[in-house]
């Protein structure tokens, strides 16, 4: 289906810009990075959409938007005190938390999001090193997982219906407004470094990620989009591998495989069985 080819190029873009965010907020304050960032998205958006925002649109960007940016300032905070792996890694945890957000609007919330959310904490503990490994950085993007998964499952609920181009133009409108408002007297002229990482998170990991999620979401369940969006933390290791040399320890290999597992297991779950338990039909 066209949605889920357009959602596996997005996180394949979110994967691979874990490095390349984590470069630039080492020379650039992290609140206006994401201002500008935001405010280049919002234009983007702006160009695309033409028109302007009805008023339900408004009022579902604006509080969808509000939450992303919790997602990514807390992301982005975070990824000043750990490895772009780490954060990849534990941004996927937004899949299991998906269902236990889902729950709070009634959702069922069955057996094996139980044994995967244990599974997944288990591995959480063990990336960062053992029960005392956590650091900041860490908790600061297991929330940003939490605000995530917040995200997809209120424009899962609100979203259909609506046109996605403005609704994810008020969304970037909004971050740029939040992130302007918190960082403007740290504006500097970033570097040509920095604004390379600045364009392309605006434009590609930003502005048209959330343009297709937003729109791909209005054909998706909450679940569904979750089970799509598991290769991001793959892509995420793999960029940090290859581009920013990170190596990781037995237990911290061991796991991340068990974070892994524990989030494509959950997934795979959903498609092969039932909600009442029974297996599904091929």
């Amino acid at each position: 289906m066209i949605y889920v080819f357009f959602l596996l190029l997005v996180t394949a873009v979110w994967g691979w810009t874990f490095v390349l965010v984590k470069d630039a907020i080492s020379q650039y304050p992290t609140l206006p990075f994401l201002a500008i960032r935001f405010l280049l998205a919002f234009a983007v958006m702006a160009l695309l959409v033409r028109r302007l925002p009805t008023r339900r649109e408004l009022w579902v960007g604006a509080v969808a938007g509000g939450v992303l940016a919790g997602g990514y300032l807390t992301q982005t905070v975070g990824l000043t005190m750990t490895s772009p792996g780490n954060s990849g890694l534990i941004t996927g945890l937004f899949v299991v938390f998906t269902p236990l957000i889902d729950r709070v609007f009634g959702m069922p919330l069955h057996r094996w999001t139980v044994i995967a959310v244990i599974g997944a904490l288990i591995g959480t503990v063990m990336l960062v090193g053992g029960p005392g490994g956590f650091g900041l950085g860490d908790l600061l993007t297991v929330a940003c997982a939490a605000l995530y998964a917040l995200h997809i499952v209120l424009l899962s609920r609100w979203s259909p219906g609506l046109r996605s181009a403005p609704l994810a133009m008020v969304q970037m409108g909004m971050g740029a407004v939040i992130f302007t408002g918190g960082g403007a007297w740290q504006l500097r002229m970033p570097s040509p470094y920095v604004w390379l990482a600045i364009v392309v998170t605006a434009v590609f990991a930003s502005a048209l990620a959330f343009y297709i999620q937003t729109w791909a979401q209005q054909h998706l369940s909450a679940s569904r989009t979750a089970v799509i969006l598991t290769t991001e933390p793959a892509w995420a290791v793999v960029a940090a591998f290859i581009l920013a040399g990170q190596r990781f320890t037995v237990l911290q290999a061991v796991g991340a495989l068990v974070m892994l597992a524990s989030i494509v297991g959950h997934e795979l779950a959903h498609l092969i069985f039932k909600p009442d338990g029974g297996q599904a039909s091929a």
